[in-house]
């Protein structure tokens, strides 16, 4: 069996920036285990699988993994395979021409806009596939010790660290400072042995910004799940937009914060995040950015 693959950068304009991504055009044959191996063959944060759809109503289903395990949404796999397959023009022999698509994943149906300079696909914009969902706080000192940070760096005065979802679960912490941000490093004993129990095992960190257009800098940490820290994590931003919209004292409300991630590593993000917020409630929740193709090729499987 011989497999289609590209791959590109999300959540950036640049090559060799933002947060690379694989997309293996003709999945259909493929089991789960075969799935997780090349997921791991390919060590990115994540590979997505693009399958025929289960309704025809729908452009694909679009399964997602991590070296390590499969996941039920996922924010930048999302944004790339639709840029993908909006610049391939077609999906299992039918057209993908028009405004956006609908993706099928674990969490539910995923629709896509597709963000276009004329005729020319730029990169993609997603709904989140459920509602903003705010769960349990987590001890700041469980958070601080993950990060290797400091209590005292951890702000409290907008929220203790929590977990929020619109699909995937991540703890949601701010930081004081920029500098408490650049300092921390994730501690992968304290999130095996530790983190782990939690209902959520990845921390998404953040701090307030104003500078260059950019309201918010944030880093992702999931060594337990081969990702030692993530350039640019989609789902984790969509629930940070949602969970700052509920905080706000508006009842009516449409935020926008542009979040930039992965800097410290190296391979900067640019995220534009946006919640809908209707009679105390926030309805909608949309992450997206630019994306640049990188590699394409085969893969023959024995």
């Amino acid at each position: 069996m011989r497999l289609q693959f590209q791959t590109v950068d999300v959540f950036t304009n640049t090559q060799f920036a933002g947060n690379p991504l694989a997309v293996v055009l003709n999945a259909e044959g493929l089991s789960t285990e075969q799935m997780q191996a090349i997921a791991a063959e390919f060590n990115l944060a994540e590979t997505t699988f693009v399958r025929p759809p289960k309704h025809s109503a729908h452009t694909a289903e679009v399964r997602i993994f991590t070296p390590r395990y499969e996941m039920p949404f996922a924010g930048h796999p999302n944004v790339g395979t639709a840029f993908v397959l909006a610049r391939a023009g077609v999906c299992y022999g039918r057209p993908v021409d028009g405004e956006g698509v609908i993706f099928e994943e674990k969490a539910g149906l995923v629709p896509i806009e597709i963000l276009r300079d004329g005729t020319t696909v730029m990169g993609a914009r997603l709904a989140s596939p459920q509602p903003l969902s705010v769960g349990a706080e987590i001890a700041v000192e469980l958070v601080a010790s993950a990060c290797g940070i400091s209590p005292a760096d951890i702000e409290i005065a907008n929220h203790r660290p929590c977990i929020a979802s619109c699909g995937a679960p991540f703890i949601l912490t701010e930081l004081k400072s920029r500098a408490a941000l650049a300092a921390a490093t994730a501690r992968s004993d304290v999130f095996l042995n530790e983190v782990s129990k939690q209902a959520a095992t990845s921390i998404l960190i953040y701090t307030q910004a104003d500078e260059g257009g950019i309201d918010i800098r944030a880093r992702m940490f999931a060594p337990h799940h081969g990702i030692p820290e993530d350039p640019a994590t989609g789902s984790a931003n969509v629930a940070l937009i949602g969970l700052l919209a509920k905080l706000r004292p508006e009842a009516n409300l449409s935020l926008s914060k542009t979040i930039a991630q992965g800097v410290e590593m190296g391979r900067p993000s640019i995220l534009q995040a946006k919640a809908e917020k209707k009679n105390g409630v926030v309805t909608a929740t949309f992450i997206g950015g630019r994306c640049v193709p990188v590699m394409s090729g085969s893969i023959d499987l024995a």
